[in-house]
């Protein structure tokens, strides 16, 4: 299975910053050391051409150019710097890396990513550019994606963060061609929030059970509702119950059972899934590594077993 980093995505930040940084590294030296059927591929940068498939021209270039305002600034949560614009191309690059990737091998990793908040005009919370908005309209563009009789089938935006994917909800509003799921905490970040296809809002302290049953039904409306050809996921790391700003109170156990409902809901309908790692703020970041380590492990695992699938198809085929 590919996966898609950069060291760009490690961005230096003022002393202090309560942004957990650090992370990103962290995972890719555990990926590297511990996850041998993970290939690291260097992200892509992606280009303006890209980015304003989902983001207004206007918005593009002043990130570029360095004139966001103060306020836009104090939004996004980074100050800006030229690191700052590449860390954030780069991490669309490799969502757009990853759902290609994904489309061919069926399940691919952006060890970054998943930066929902960002709108079409704005970025907010740690979110400059919105990774999976962006990978969805590119998938559309490449015409890679298609229902049966030639039409383009819907993407399901299917976001696990703790966090509402407002930006995300935002985008698509009115769009039938993307459908967004987000499940999400009632009480959290973002406290106004936008409409999704299908938002199931959770209360404070909500525990393994109770989320897996919360997910099993919302993933049942959603494939109702919904014909994807391809799920864009968003793991967040943040449900966790250690995380500093999740209140949840969900186990490593308890993650894992999320991932895999997700993971045999797609091969159930040999979906591709593309897998960005979206928030995490663990009071121990090494929880925070942990929890995206076993999304990256659960999907290398339910890549190898399509593979195997594939392959035996084949030579009974034959």
């Amino acid at each position: 299975m590919k996966a898609f980093y950069s060291d760009r995505f490690v961005l230096p930040l003022p002393a202090g910053h309560r942004f957990p940084m650090q992370k990103y590294r962290m995972l890719r030296e555990r990926v590297a050391a511990q996850l041998r059927d993970v290939a690291l591929h260097e992200a892509p940068v992606a280009g303006d051409a890209e980015l304003t498939r989902a983001h207004s021209a206007s918005y593009v270039a002043r990130v570029a150019s360095g004139a966001l305002d103060a306020n836009e600034q104090r939004e996004i949560g980074f100050p800006w710097s030229e690191n700052m614009v590449e860390r954030s191309r780069r991490s669309v690059g490799a969502t757009i890396a990853a759902c290609r990737a994904a489309i061919a091998d069926g399940f691919a990793v952006n060890l970054a990513g998943g930066t929902h908040h960002a709108y079409a005009s704005h970025g907010a919370g740690f979110c400059v550019f919105n990774d999976a908005a962006v990978a969805a309209r590119a998938m559309q563009a490449e015409g890679v994606v298609f229902a049966a009789g030639g039409e383009k089938a819907q993407i399901a935006i299917v976001d696990l963060d703790v966090h509402q994917g407002n930006g995300t909800a935002s985008i698509f509003r009115d769009d039938p061609s993307v459908f967004t799921l987000s499940l999400h905490g009632a009480s959290n970040y973002p406290f106004t929030k936008e409409t999704s296809d299908l938002d199931v809002a959770l209360p404070d302290g909500c525990d393994d059970d109770a989320y897996a049953e919360a997910l099993s039904r919302a993933l049942e409306t959603m494939f109702e509702r919904a014909g994807p050809a391809l799920l864009i996921y968003l793991a967040g790391a943040d449900p966790h119950a250690g995380d500093r700003l999740g209140r949840l109170g969900l186990t490593f156990a308890g993650l894992a059972r999320r991932d895999r409902l997700v993971f045999e809901a797609a091969a159930a309908r040999d979906l591709p899934v593309a897998i960005a790692m979206a928030g995490g703020y663990g009071r121990n970041i090494d929880d925070t590594v942990e929890v995206h380590l076993q999304t990256i492990q659960l999907a290398a695992s339910a890549c190898g077993k399509r593979s195997r699938t594939l392959a035996g198809i084949i030579s009974r085929a034959l």
